[in-house]
């Protein structure tokens, strides 16, 4: 009898799972249209951001995109995990599957090339950047983000290409814990390694990948 009611019970579950059915896939159009009216005049119409103030986001892993527009997006009477007051206002209204929808348009958008400017520090930028630093247990960059840049699909963002000034000041509110939204706390423990020539030097180096 008992193995009836076990049989019965996993087959109620099964049936549930049935009937909520695979997730939604992401609707790029409607996307598109959120991006124009929303994000376009600070992060360019496809994503290609024109002033370095303000992040390249085209190309962007969808999922870590979906994750940051969820985090600036307060819920009620609670502070947003990643505090932007003019992100924090772009994503008020924004449904979970209008971020879903946004992300997932700008994760189809080609990034614009970008390069490193400062020649003294190339090799400090790549040396950290591919290797780390082990005796300071600094990670290397590559480990999560690829010796590319091009990020690990879900988990780690795209940095190939990205301003080297946005870069620099993320790593920097890492560091001071102004930035917060990390998994296990893990670009906090990585920037509070590193100096400002670092920050910099990686910061440079990651913007001539492609």
């Amino acid at each position: 009898m008992k193995r009836v009611w076990a049989f019965l019970g996993f087959a109620a579950c099964a049936c549930a799972v049935a009937a909520a059915g695979p997730a939604a896939k992401p609707d790029i159009e409607k996307g598109r249209k959120i991006a124009t009216q929303v994000c376009a005049a600070c992060h360019g119409a496809d994503g290609n951001s024109p002033s370095s103030a303000n992040p390249k986001i085209a190309g962007q892993v969808p999922e870590y995109l979906q994750k940051q527009l969820a985090n600036f997006k307060a819920a009620p009477g609670r502070k947003a995990a990643r505090e932007n007051p003019i992100m924090g206002g772009m994503t008020a209204n924004l449904s979970p599957e209008d971020m879903r929808d946004v992300a997932a348009f700008y994760g189809t958008q080609q990034t614009r090339s970008g390069a490193a400017q400062n020649k003294e520090t190339i090799a400090l930028g790549r040396k950290i950047w591919r290797g780390g630093d082990a005796p300071r247990g600094l990670a290397a960059c590559a480990s999560c983000h690829g010796v590319a840049g091009a990020g690990l699909p879900a988990q780690y963002p795209r940095i190939a290409g990205q301003y080297a000034e946005y870069t620099d000041a993320q790593l920097k509110a890492f560091r001071s814990g102004q930035r917060a939204n990390d998994p296990s706390n893990m670009m906090r423990t990585i920037a509070a390694k590193m100096s400002d020539h670092e920050i910099g030097a990686v910061a440079d180096y990651a913007a001539g990948l492609r």
